[in-house]
């Protein structure tokens, strides 16, 4: 393998070196030429590179100045539009807030109105509702005062007497057209204490209750229920035709149920009810408010009973001449049979006594005729004394 001489380009100096060397030193130039050619390359690549990226980018700032012209443009009418919109949403929103405010102020100010009158009403009922508790706590005490002083009897007739002043008390004003008056009808055999009956102004009867007052003091041994009167007192209900019935009673004081209000016993007996005196006014009041919406109805009712009525009065007086008719013509009969059979009686009783005078009559001709042929001296046969008695009287005439 030959040798190569190879003289160095800065310092002139020259070299053998084998084949191996000079194919390493051969190829680290052709390395560093293609390594300088490849270097060129990239920098003309990376110029041509970089003009292409700023024309590009001349390019592109050119089109985004466009853009952000039309953009700014775009944006400065959204702009416009947004300020516009803004300003009428405000002003909606200001009407709006305004009119919600004055609603609001409305309503505070009606909540506080109301919030005044409900305290009003409630300062009025609350001493409405004292004065009323205080005017039947006052009553109560009354009462049992006015009990613990009185008779038994005395007590009852104060009971009857406190209700018929209640109701006097009101009848003008609340009960124009009523009448509260004492049962005294016995003609069923028993009364009841008193009788409350309401009338229209047409006068259709609206509302009719028999009431009974019991009471007794503390000092009385047998110690009455209200229950031990309730059956008399449905009695009287429907013998008077009234249609309720209620027991005003100061029985059973201690009694939580009797002293809680109205009790309903229509449980046991329809329509029936007990009560305190206090509540004697509030119940007639209640049961004839009750009654008065079914007024019309009762009128309606009325008018079609009172044609019935006529109709079955007339029907029952043609009936009632019809049998009393036919009761005079059966009455008639039999005493024109009963003339009749006395008549024949009657001539059989002449026939008899006909029959009697006639054979009297015979009987008087045969004692005549004896009469006739009776003498002294037949009257003296065979008697020697009436003989002897004749003959110093009379002489004999023979």
């Amino acid at each position: 393998m030959p040798d190569h001489e190879i003289k160095c380009p800065h310092c002139g100096k020259s070299f053998t070196i084998d084949e191996a060397g000079y194919a390493d030193i051969l190829k680290q130039v052709r390395d560093e030429e293609f390594a300088n050619a490849l270097h060129e390359r990239m920098e003309a690549f990376e110029k041509a590179k970089v003009t292409e990226i700023a024309l590009a980018e001349s390019k592109v700032r050119e089109s985004l100045q466009q853009s952000a012209s039309q953009y700014e443009a775009e944006i400065a009418t959204l702009k416009a539009s947004v300020a516009n919109n803004d300003t009428l949403q405000q002003l909606a929103i200001k009407n709006a807030l305004a009119a919600v405010e004055k609603e609001r102020d409305e309503a505070k100010s009606a909540l506080q109105e109301e919030k005044l009158q409900g305290t009003i009403a409630q300062q009025e009922l609350s001493n409405t509702l004292k004065s009323q508790i205080k005017s039947l706590d006052d009553e109560i005490v009354r009462l049992n005062e006015m009990r613990a002083k009185q008779s038994t009897k005395m007590v009852g007739e104060s009971l009857e007497q406190h209700c018929e002043f209640q109701f006097e008390s009101l009848r003008a004003t609340a009960f124009p057209h009523a009448y509260f008056e004492k049962d005294n009808d016995a003609s069923e055999g028993n009364k009841g204490d008193y009788i409350f009956r309401d009338l229209s102004e047409s006068g259709v009867e609206s509302v009719s209750i028999m009431f009974e007052m019991k009471n007794e003091i503390d000092t009385t041994k047998a110690k009455k229920k209200n229950a031990d009167f309730f059956a008399k007192l449905d009695k009287d209900r429907n013998d008077k035709g009234c249609e309720y019935a209620i027991l005003v009673s100061l029985l059973e004081p201690e009694s939580e149920l009797y002293n809680s209000g109205i009790v309903d016993v229509s449980h046991r007996y329809p329509k029936m009810y007990v009560i305190r005196p206090q509540f004697f006014i509030p119940m007639i009041t209640l049961l004839r408010n009750a009654s008065q919406n079914a007024l019309g109805y009762k009128a309606e009712l009325a008018l079609v009973k009172s044609q019935n009525v006529d109709v079955t009065n007339f029907e029952t007086e043609l009936e009632n001449f019809k049998s009393a008719f036919s009761r005079n013509y059966d009455l008639a009969s039999r005493k024109f049979q009963d003339a009749v059979k006395q008549i024949d009686d009657a001539i059989k009783d002449l026939q008899k006594v006909k029959e009697s005078l006639i054979g009297s009559e015979r009987q008087l001709r045969l004692a005549s005729d004896k009469a006739n042929d009776v003498t002294i001296k037949k009257l003296t046969r065979n008697n020697p004394t009436m003989a002897q008695k004749f003959d110093e009287v009379v002489p004999v005439v023979e």
